[in-house]
């Protein structure tokens, strides 16, 4: 099925959004009269740019307020519409978007409202022009697509159809047994369909709509029903984005347009349309690698925490860092980053890395050029929206490459320690690209989503969200601050799993290694949530260790303290438990915010 995007899902000025939609891989476009009438280009120019990109102009919108009107109200409405139809054919666009009237002046009276979409449409034919005619949710009298249906069908003209909406149907709460009814609209008269995701949100639809959109599969509505139902109607034109929301029209229009795209390729995969390669879910973390300009402090932080350093890369300035089946790597080459140690790279665990590349690659992942010496293993690797270099690896199993044949050993053995594996990583993104994260994690990664969080922070609010496979070998929990500012500040961890987080604790600090300091408070306050062992609580006391359960099971764990910015988490599960100490993270950010 052809792909289509709205401009107001993207920013900057018209031709920047056209280019935009045109390298990301859209067939078409939704024209938004703001963005035409802010626009320096004529109408012909507009039509000339989208020809040469590729693009279609599929919808001329929003024409509002024009049906159930007093007479001469919709006289002027028709004059108004004369005017856009002109617009329109300069442009080479046949579909114009109305939107059930929001207007003070508007009637509840459908027959008003059929027989003047009907003359609206009888000037529009005049034009060869289309009139999709949309229920906006917080429409006056009209705000469901099925009454909307009704009027079309009492109009019964030829150039009228209707426009679904995702966003409208939806946020109205409508479930399954209300969305069967779609399948009745003949899939003729379904003109246009628009598509948006939105997280679940307890506010006025209309703030809802025009703020916090986002695109399918970012947030908690049920897209795909939607339009299983609309396809088994037999609707056959474009699937189009129509996105309202501040953080898009923030950022770059390319990167927006990318994960545009990807969320219309995964719509159709769940859809049961279009060809991508299957999923490969990762089986676990193969390592994850710190840049560093100055290997020290982290080389100190790891001894302490038990590790050995067991190879050195043949060709690169990298060590190999073990304990248990948890690895980490340092590399202290040239693309170290200015603001100190990061985490630069994780390898995933795949039981096909190449055809996990494949599924990457065909979801628009930057796939990473990388720099191989002789006898280097081919690895291939994507980027994260963030930055973070994927690698899909396979360590110690025969017929598949082994990226640690890389390393030449040190002759040092891993020494018996309490860390078993890489429990999670916890990863800051850019504050504009977390939704893109969060469909990149499912989607490219296969990975399964848990509700987004807010936490408390000193200085802000953080909003966290976490993915994670489905018996919890790969776990991720990706954060964003309050605003931009605090993209390049947040820290970010690495949580290693252990059986008994008290000893990993005591032998971390016995080899001179710092634990986050909690405040006492916090431990009272332990005392009279919980019951604990005679002395249990006076060890998390000692070594800050923080606490909590859910109904699966028990979670402690503790903190290092930072490097660059990057510290470790010693936690320890128990059974069953699947969140991350949620409800700990405002102590733990105080506790840092104290100590730095």
């Amino acid at each position: 099925m052809r792909t289509s995007i709205a401009t107001v899902s993207l920013s900057g000025s018209l031709t920047e959004k056209l280019t935009a939609a045109a390298r990301a891989g859209f067939d078409g476009i939704e024209i938004f009269e703001n963005d035409l009438l802010a626009s320096p280009l004529t109408p012909e120019e507009i039509r000339a740019r989208c020809a040469d990109l590729g693009l279609t102009v599929d919808l001329y919108q929003p024409m509002r307020d024009v049906e159930a009107v007093p007479a001469d109200v919709f006289a002027r409405n028709l004059r108004r519409a004369e005017h856009k139809f002109r617009v329109m054919r300069r442009l080479g666009a046949d579909t114009l978007l109305v939107c059930s009237s929001v207007s003070p002046l508007a009637r509840d009276d459908d027959a008003l409202a059929a027989e003047q979409l009907a003359r609206l449409a009888d000037r529009a034919a005049e034009s060869g022009i289309r009139i999709a005619y949309e229920a906006l949710a917080w429409g006056r009298h009209v705000n469901t697509y099925d009454h909307a249906w009704r009027i079309v069908e009492a109009a019964d003209h030829p150039a009228l159809g209707t426009c679904l909406d995702s966003f409208h149907i939806l946020a109205r709460g409508s479930g399954p047994k209300d969305l069967e009814g779609i399948e009745d609209i003949p899939g003729e008269k379904i003109f246009f369909l628009q598509l948006a995701d939105a997280p679940r949100l307890a506010m006025d639809v209309l703030q809802w709509s025009r703020h916090y959109r986002c695109f399918p599969g970012q947030g908690d509505l049920d897209v795909a029903g939607l339009l299983r139902h609309v396809l088994r109607a037999g609707y056959r034109g474009p699937l189009s984005l129509e996105v309202f929301n501040d953080v898009f029209r923030q950022a770059e229009a390319g990167p927006a347009a990318v994960d545009a795209l990807r969320s219309l390729l995964t719509l159709r995969e769940a859809v049961g349309e279009g060809d991508l390669p299957a999923p490969v879910v990762p089986t676990g973390i193969a390592f994850a690698e710190l840049v560093t300009p100055d290997i020290a402090p982290a080389a100190d932080l790891l001894t302490a925490l038990g590790f050995t350093r067991t190879g050195r890369h043949r060709g690169k300035p990298v060590d190999l860092w073990e304990q248990g089946r948890a690895r980490i790597l340092l590399n202290t080459g040239p693309a170290a980053r200015r603001d100190g140690t990061v985490v630069a790279a994780v390898g995933l665990e795949s039981p096909d890395p190449a055809g996990a590349a494949r599924r990457a690659e065909a979801l628009l992942a930057p796939v990473l050029p990388r720099r191989r010496g002789t006898g280097d293993v081919l690895l291939d690797a994507v980027a994260a929206p963030d930055g973070t270099e994927l690698f899909f690896c396979a360590t110690d199993r025969p017929g598949l490459p082994d990226w640690k044949a890389d390393f030449a050993p040190t002759g040092e053995e891993p020494a018996p320690g309490t860390v078993r594996r890489v429990d999670h990583l916890a990863l800051t993104q850019p504050w504009h690209q977390f939704d893109e994260a969060s469909l990149f994690h499912r989607a490219v990664l296969g990975l399964d989503a848990r509700a987004s969080v807010d936490v408390a922070d000193p200085y802000g609010l953080l909003r966290s969200r976490a993915f994670s496979t489905a018996d919890g070998s790969v776990r991720f929990a990706l954060g964003v601050g309050p605003g931009p500012a605090d993209d390049h500040d947040r820290a970010q961890h690495i949580a290693l799993a252990t059986d008994d987080v008290i000893i990993a604790a005591r032998r971390f600090r016995a080899a001179g290694g710092r634990l986050l300091a909690v405040p006492g408070n916090y431990y009272d306050d332990l005392a009279a949530r919980h019951t604990f062992a005679p002395g249990e609580l006076e060890a998390y006391r000692e070594l800050g260790i923080l606490y909590d359960e859910d109904d699966h099971g028990t979670f402690r764990h503790c903190y290092t303290r930072t490097v660059g910015r990057v510290f470790f988490e010693l936690v320890q599960r128990d059974g069953g438990y699947r969140g991350y100490g949620a409800q700990n993270t405002p102590v733990r950010l105080a506790a840092q915010h104290d100590s730095a």
